[in-house]
């Protein structure tokens, strides 16, 4: 028996999967989180720094450079340190005018451009800071080869440390929903670990010899469930097949063991014994006529199993079953009429059904015959034959001693025989290859108690498509 090796297990691969695909799926939402919260947080830093741009320029056009100085430095006063923007004023040498940082960044080259640079302190005991700030060229009237230099921007660190919280805390909640997901996996992959466990105690148990065991279900109904219960039904069907088995080995045992005794005791008697000649040619020709028997058994069996694995050579087309009955009844008539028996047909005409003339024939007249020999004097067999939109039904019923209702299940097994029609002629066979034939056909055949008598009930589809068997009626 194979051994689950460590992480081959289908537990861990289904605990390793859940955990990847969780993991994964978080990862793309925390970053189009983080994407999102930070091009938003960028995007109002822009926009602020913009207007105070355009506010800016328009007290330029309309005051000039010394209304510019008074605003830039009113707002520096006012709330250029509370809002963390910063503003800066130089001459053409970048020679600073007014505002709230101490020399033009060298960063800044281009007009109109975005940049970031390092924001010192005079005082040595505070840390510098990241800053972001647009620069524009502010014509000088009368001199515009002389013009003035705007800085306007924001102290950017805030939003740098919101930015490196935000992905610390990312961090943290992506490192809780890998360990949520290993442990939800895990745990899914245990209950489906358990349920294969159970079914691996079950066959285990099964290859004991325990043959009634089953794997038990949960109320869940998932598709372990499902593999479950279709392993019952296979067992059951294995059960079943093997207890058939025994049945039919106990009963050719039983059956087989007198025709074989007496066989031997005539080839015996004959052969030591000195009798005329005429008695010898009788003995012989009986223990011909006794392994006849013993064979036409042994090709029954054989004819029963090829049917049943559907290997017999079957011709299917549309045949009358309305014929085939009649046939049938005018086969049979004489012999019912030998026990003073009689045979009432119903017969609807016209009505065909797709399979073999020849196997139909077979199974129809076992299952009459078996009625004819269990019918006792002034009995009747009955036949009757409808059709309905889909399927042929034929039900024929007799007056005889009929079955127990606990014998009903077992008159299609090989062999089965009522106790009391051990000692009455034939094999047993009769019906199980009447089943084997309808079964062929993709029909029914169901035994009901006729209240006295046997009713057998026979459905078999009208058409090639309804059997769902190749259509071979060309």
């Amino acid at each position: 028996m194979l051994t689950p090796r460590p992480f081959k297990s289908y537990a861990s691969k289904l605990a390793l999967l859940y955990a990847l695909i969780f993991s994964i799926s978080t990862l793309i939402l925390f970053y189009f989180l983080y994407a999102f919260t930070t091009n938003y947080m960028q995007q109002q830093l822009e926009d602020g720094v913009n207007s105070e741009i355009d506010g800016l320029a328009e007290h330029y056009d309309k005051e000039g450079i010394s209304g510019l100085e008074r605003v830039i430095l009113y707002r520096v006063e006012r709330h250029g340190k509370a809002d963390n923007t910063i503003y800066l004023l130089v001459n053409h040498n970048t020679v600073p005018i007014v505002g709230n940082i101490l020399k033009w960044p060298s960063e800044a080259r281009e007009k109109g451009k975005w940049i970031e640079f390092s924001l010192g302190s005079d005082n040595p005991n505070e840390s510098s800071y990241l800053a972001q700030a647009k620069i524009f060229k502010l014509p000088r009237p009368g001199d515009p080869q002389r013009p003035y230099g705007l800085l306007v921007g924001k102290i950017v660190q805030p939003l740098v440390d919101i930015k490196q919280s935000i992905l610390t805390a990312l961090g943290w909640g992506l490192l809780v929903m890998i360990l949520l997901s290993a442990l939800g996996g895990t745990f899914l992959g245990r209950k489906a670990a358990q349920k294969i466990a159970r079914i691996n105690r079950t066959t285990t148990s099964i290859m004991s010899g325990n043959m009634s065991e089953r794997v038990p279900l949960s109320r869940k109904a998932d598709d372990l469930d499902q593999v479950a219960a279709n392993l019952n039904v296979m067992l059951d069907r294995i059960e079943t097949l093997m207890e058939d088995i025994r049945r039919v080995s106990d009963n050719i045992a039983h059956d087989l063991r007198t025709p074989l005794s007496r066989l031997r005791y005539r080839l015996e008697d004959a052969l030591t014994k000195t009798t005329p000649e005429s008695e010898v040619t009788e003995s012989l020709e009986q223990s011909i006529r006794e392994a006849d028997s013993l064979l036409a058994t042994f090709n029954a069996l054989l004819r029963i199993a090829k049917i049943e694995a559907g290997q017999v050579e079957a011709g299917f087309t549309d045949i009358e079953i309305s014929v085939l009955l009649k046939d049938i009844v005018e086969f049979y008539e004489p012999l019912a009429e030998e026990k003073e028996q009689t045979v009432v047909a119903s017969l609807e005409p016209d009505v065909t059904s797709y399979g073999d003339r020849n196997l139909l024939f077979q199974a129809f007249a076992n299952i009459v015959e078996n009625a004819i020999k269990y019918t006792p004097e002034q009995g009747t067999i009955s036949i009757t034959l409808n059709r309905s939109d889909d399927h042929v039904t034929v039900v024929i019923t007799d007056s005889g001693p009929g079955i127990p209702e606990s014998e009903m299940e077992g008159v299609f097994v090989r062999f089965h025989r009522l106790d009391q029609s051990r000692n009455s002629p034939g094999s047993g066979l009769g019906l199980s290859m009447a089943k084997a034939i309808i079964t062929l056909h993709r029909g029914t055949i169901t035994p009901q108690d006729n209240e006295p008598g046997l009713r057998m009930v026979i459905r078999i589809p009208v058409s090639a498509t309804r059997a769902g068997l190749p259509d071979t009626d060309v």
